[in-house]
């Protein structure tokens, strides 16, 4: 079975607090963005999981990888047997997209298909939260106002946005862990349930990632990267979670060379 993992933007995000098991809690919109690598998976008699790679190189083992990990959630709660894996990867790391997120979700529903274990949404979210905190939302894939460590899924209903999005990849790793250690938690200054009311204008007024002036200090090609998004005419404008991909809106099909660009409907 081959599946295309896709990746995700964050349309404002908010670090309200530290949580008692060590996570962070926080607040954004989390929007479905079909920039997708490639993951096949087919049932194996093997005693072992095969797993390859090709395109942009995973540091670390392999056995480390957040596809296995999902395998071996599964295989320790229902016994299915070894599979081969072969994911290409195309969506850049450590560029605060939900790449390897969406790949441990994917996974997570590539092995209820095989093996017909007919686990349900709810069921398929809960396990997704054991593997990572953004791992839940790539379960249903849609629009959705986030909250807790990233498990609470509240789906958008009303319009956000249609046009053209550009993403734009500095080329810089930015650690998660290192993220969290550069900024403060606290409470949201913004009423995400509130977007879909509220013009371009006000969202850039108020519309915020708690990361990113932190993250630009460190990484100023980040900053850079959103100055030429803004110069190219984006009606709006940010980093996408702890970074380092910014990402751009704009009403109109925009030239921005070595840009992930696409038409997107919220």
């Amino acid at each position: 079975m081959i599946v295309f993992p896709s990746c995700k933007i964050n349309l404002g995000l908010f670090v309200t607090g530290k949580r008692p098991d060590g996570f962070h809690s926080l607040e954004s919109i989390f929007l479905p963005v079909p920039w997708c690598d490639v993951l096949e998976v087919i049932p194996s008699e093997d005693s072992e999981c095969f797993f390859q790679t090709t395109g942009i190189s995973i540091p670390g083992n392999n056995s480390d990888n957040i596809l296995l990990k999902a395998w071996r959630l599964l295989q320790a709660k229902y016994a299915i047997s070894c599979v081969k894996i072969h994911l290409h990867k195309v969506i850049p790391m450590g560029a605060g997209l939900g790449g390897g997120s969406s790949d441990g979700a994917f996974m997570l529903k590539v092995l209820n298909d095989i093996f017909q274990l007919k686990l349900n949404v709810s069921d398929l979210e809960q396990l997704a939260a054991q593997l990572g905190s953004d791992c839940p939302f790539f379960i249903r894939n849609q629009p959705s106002l986030v909250s807790g460590r990233g498990e609470i899924l509240n789906p958008l209903e009303a319009p956000i946005f249609s046009g053209w999005l550009a993403i734009v990849d500095p080329g810089v790793h930015v650690s998660t862990a290192r993220a969290f250690s550069l900024i403060t938690p606290k409470p949201a200054n913004f009423e995400l349930h509130t977007i879909h009311t509220l013009s371009k204008e006000m969202w850039s007024n108020g519309l915020t990632n708690d990361f990113e002036v932190a993250v630009c200090n460190v990484f100023p090609e980040i900053s850079q990267c959103k100055q030429q998004l803004l110069d190219a005419g984006a009606c709006y404008s940010s980093m996408s979670g702890s970074g380092s991909a910014v990402f751009g809106l704009f009403e109109d099909e925009p030239k921005i060379p070595g840009a992930f660009m696409t038409w997107v409907n919220w």
